[in-house]
């Protein structure tokens, strides 16, 4: 995801006609980003633990304000938390600006300035406290913040939470408490402009419609546009804001960490950061467990200021300790922990959070029979395959993420059977519902900081900055099991490794120094510092301890036999698994399709339902995309020639689909089937990490859902070929083999039951049967192989042409084991006798129709690629693009909402692949 280079400062000028003769300042300068120190305020952390401390008051200043930008001429309400971009949309001065080309019709809003204002009163026994501190939980991005006419603060970086202690400055009546904001578009090419080198990529590739020099700026990186995503460069109160009052301490961080050591067996780590004003000399902390009969009480003394207090609380040994598994390994308990604070006469804290007990290892050792290390992740003492995807930023609205959007998409990734998913670097920390949901659901968490696909500045303003976002967000996360990884960036070591940017030799010693600073120096030092119960990374991808010993930045980052491996190849047929690398770990990989109709409907008109129009091309964000996803379908498929325009349309929206799915489909079980074997010095694949889970708008990308979460065909797929036991099919030189696949602990005698179909009927030809194979726990091992001129041969009339296999396994008493799968012996575009099937439907309805509804289906012929599409009709079925192999076929439909047979009969329709053409 390379930016294009361009040496220039450049900001896309789009002013609205409201905003003719505004005068764009930025804010008073001070030295530095994180300008503070001239101020009264400092940022920290306020736990999401909830902390109850006696005597302390807390206002909410959440709700509504008044937004003005800066010359006056726009002034409404607007919530907080919230954008300035929702405000104009609720109060109904721009449109969805999702809709059609309204991202660059609305980027004069980047382009403003913005104050948001406030007035509230504070009870008189609230300001006579010692302290009274105004919490910010996020501010987007760069502001000064005010209250009663006296600057108190200013800030600087999207991922930090700020306070500023205020208590001299309220009034008995009304305070007025102001956030004026800057242009982040316009902060971001003056920082670039000041800067004494240059620190690319200067501006993204003109396909991305988006603003200049993002990495000058601690916000969201993807904000300024991506290549799956708009240009929408928010300002706002993205999180809420507080007054908090206090006379002796508060505690503003709580932190529980297991250890676990083979001598003395699991103990807590729990760490409590506080600010006291008044000394306490004899207080008590009780730490209690009772899920493990623990509890002990210890001494406190408290010193004026920050402190950071660490407690080790030694787990009773008498009983076993249940522990926190990924999803399909095992449960996910939790223990409740109990804090009790005496600190003095009248004044206590009490906090009551859950405690998840786990240990995580990157194991990175020689590989026998390989040169190289191995790269894979033992949990609880468990070598565990990774299946998964790469979770960008659901929204560009960070106050419209819902929080039964986050756990829908959650929760459908782990009915797809992941186990993990990786956060990528260049959107935003996720809320802590993202990572109380992964705890829950057994989803394991790599975690990168919010650096992506460019070099960054290193003065020390800056550096200040990104310490304290460190600092903070370790913090705020080290407590959760589902968090296995810290990973310091996305793809910008091998962005230097591999010179995307252009970089002249003699100055890239210059540029790998401010790498090592900002990765190794800094961020590894500091999250070595906070938290050492879970391994670090600086990059991805990287060759990991390989990439260490050349100096952090390795000479070949996408070295297949050390670390991970980002792989992408549009070009190539994706049917070819040869030409996948035979990676140690896969944490990006994939290929683009456009959403479904109804998807795209919500944000369009007629006019744009043309795959060549101009609505097309504007959402298509990745250069000769749309060419290459048609370009790729054509080396397998007929595509669409339906005389009516809206026809053809749809039907390239569903076999971009199709294509994506078979393409992501056989690179994973290309992974999944290399986690036993090393080959020529590679292989021993412990991770399939595909990009990518979700969207972040309408439009073409690599996601598995939709925005909005419906599923594309690659989801339905992603949940058989994650499956944990599967059956893997591929042609190896003349022979068919099948690889079984399982993620279980406990070994299996499997057969593989291979059915040979004609595509002109759904009978099966012939059957074979290979004998029973032992098939050890968490391994991939081949169960069946037969020349393929040698099994048609045995079949009547087939030919590679006129038939294709259908497998599944099976154990020695007849049980199915898996979903089944299949086998193409040729593209289905040279496919013979391959029909239309005339598919009918039936709808019958389980219970009351709120728990689903059965669709039966009856095809005359073999049906590839049958995809079923509720329309607007939220929900999921139980299978969908499938090879319907069957004369008859029940599929299930869960709604997520009220609906009805007549409104799902209505709204159902079903396509196959022969239905295109």
């Amino acid at each position: 995801m390379t930016r294009k280079k361009v040496s220039e400062v450049r900001v896309r000028e789009e002013t609205s006609p409201l905003l003719r003769d505004v005068n764009m300042t930025m804010p008073p300068t001070c030295s530095g980003l994180l300008c503070l120190s001239l101020l009264l305020g400092k940022s920290l952390l306020v736990s999401s633990v909830q902390v109850v401390t006696s005597g302390q008051q807390n206002i909410s200043l959440n709700g509504k304000w008044t937004l003005e930008n800066s010359n006056g001429t726009l002034s409404l309400p607007a919530e907080v938390p919230g954008c300035v971009h929702t405000a104009l949309l609720k109060q109904g001065y721009i449109q969805d600006p999702y809709y059609r080309f309204n991202d660059v019709a609305y980027g004069w809003i980047a382009l403003d300035n913005w104050t948001y204002t406030t007035t509230f009163t504070v009870p008189s026994d609230m300001r006579a406290k010692q302290r009274v501190m105004l919490v910010f939980e996020g501010i987007d991005t760069i502001s000064t913040v005010s209250l009663n006419g006296a600057a108190v603060g200013r800030t600087d970086n999207m991922f930090l939470q700020y306070d500023f202690s205020v208590g001299a400055l309220l009034t008995e009546g009304d305070n007025v408490l102001t956030v004026s904001l800057a242009s982040p578009v316009r902060y971001a090419a003056q920082r670039s402009e000041a800067h004494s080198y240059r620190v690319p990529p200067d501006c993204p590739p003109e396909v991305q419609q988006g603003q200049c020099h993002v990495n000058y700026i601690r916000k969201e990186q993807s904000s300024f546009s991506w290549d799956w995503g708009p240009s929408f460069p928010t300002a706002g109160l993205w999180k809420g804001v507080r007054l908090e009052a206090y006379d002796v301490l508060r505690v503003f961080h709580l932190a529980t960490v297991p250890v676990y050591s083979t001598y003395s067996g699991w103990s807590l780590q729990v760490e409590l950061q506080v600010e006291v004003v008044a000394e306490v000399t004899r207080g008590q902390l009780t730490l209690s467990l009772p899920g493990l009969d623990t509890q002990q009480t210890f001494p406190v003394q408290l010193l004026p200021g920050r402190t950071r207090n660490t407690y080790t609380l030694h787990v009773n040994t008498s009983g076993p300790v249940e522990l926190w598994w990924p999803s399909g390994h095992g449960d996910q308990p939790s223990y409740p922990l109990t804090l009790q604070g005496v600190l003095g006469p009248g004044l206590t804290f009490t906090a009551d959070t859950k405690v998840y007990f786990r240990t995580v290892e990157l194991v990175q050792e020689p590989v026998p029979g390989s040169p190289g290390l191995s790269f894979y992740f033992r949990v609880n003492g468990k070598a565990v395959f990774m299946k998964g995807s790469n979770w960008i930023p659901t929204h560009s609205f960070q106050d419209l993420v819902s929080p039964a959007g986050v756990r829908s998409l959650l929760e459908s990734a782990v009915a797809a059977n992941m186990n993990a998913l990786r956060v990528w670097g260049g959107g935003v920390y996720q809320q802590d519902l993202f990572y109380s949901l992964c705890d829950e659901l057994g989803v394991m968490v790599w975690q990168d900081f919010m650096f992506a696909c460019a070099l960054y500045p290193t003065e020390e303003d800056f550096m200040d900055s990104v310490r304290e976002e460190v600092r903070q967000q370790v913090r705020r996360l080290k407590s959760h099991p589902s968090v296995v990884l810290w990973s310091g960036n996305n793809e910008n070591e091998v962005a230097l490794a591999t010179n995307w940017f252009g970089i002249p030799g003699p100055e890239r010693p210059l540029y790998v120094k401010d790498y090592v600073k900002l990765y190794v120096d800094n961020i590894r030092a500091l999250v070595l510092e906070e938290d050492q119960s879970r391994p670090f990374l600086a990059s991805s991808p990287t060759n990991g301890l390989a990439s260490e010993r050349q100096g952090w930045v390795a000479d070949d980052p996408y070295d297949p036999r050390y670390g991970d491996t980002h792989y992408y190849s549009y070009s190539r047929d994706c049917w070819d698994w040869s030409a996948f690398p035979r990676t140690r770990f896969a944490s990006e990989y994939g290929f683009q399709s456009w959403p479904s109709f109804s998807t795209l409907q919500k944000v369009s008109v007629p006019e744009d339902w043309s795959w060549d129009g101009p609505f097309s091309s504007h959402r298509q964000h990745h250069a000769e995309g749309n060419r290459q996803m048609l370009e790729q379908a054509g080396l397998h498929y007929h595509l669409p020639n339906a005389t009516d325009p809206l026809r053809r349309y749809k039907h390239t929206l569903y076999i971009t689909q199709v294509m994506q799915a078979q393409c992501v489909k056989a690179q994973t079980e290309f992974y999944r089937r290399s986690r036993s074997e090393v080959v020529g010095g590679k292989g021993h694949t412990m991770g399939a990490l595909y990009w990518q889970l979700n969207d972040i708008w309408q439009a073409p990308s690599w996601s598995s859902i939709e925005f909005g979460g419906k599923w594309k065909m690659l989801h339905y797929f992603a949940q058989r070929f994650f499956a944990p036991v599967l059956p893997v099919g591929f042609e190896d030189g003349v022979s068919m083999v099948i690889y079984a696949v399982s993620d279980l602990s406990v070994d299996l005698n499997l057969t593989a039951q291979v059915s040979v179909l004609s595509w002109s009927r759904p009978d099966p030809v012939c059957k074979l049967s290979s004998p029973a194979t032992l098939v050890r726990g968490n391994s991939a091992t081949p169960i069946f192989r037969q020349p393929v001129d040698a099994l048609l041969k045995g079949c009547g009339n087939c030919t590679r042409r006129s038939c294709l296999l259908a497998f599944h396994l099976e154990d020695n008493h007849g049980a199915r084991w898996g979903p089944g799968n299949h086998h193409f012996l040729c593209s289905p575009r040279d496919a013979e006798g391959i029909e239309a099937p005339h598919i009918t439907i039936w709808f019958t309805v389980r219970g009351d129709g709120e728990r689903g509804y059965t669709v039966t289906l009856r095809s005359t012929s073999v049906a590839p690629f049958v995809w079923l599409d509720a329309g607007d009709v939220p929900g999921r079925f139980g299978s969908n693009g499938f090879l319907m192999a069957s004369r008859s076929q029940e599929v299930g439909f869960v709604p997520w909402g009220p609906t009805s047979a007549e409104e799902l009969g209505r709204a159902l329709t079903v396509t196959s692949l022969r239905d295109v053409y």
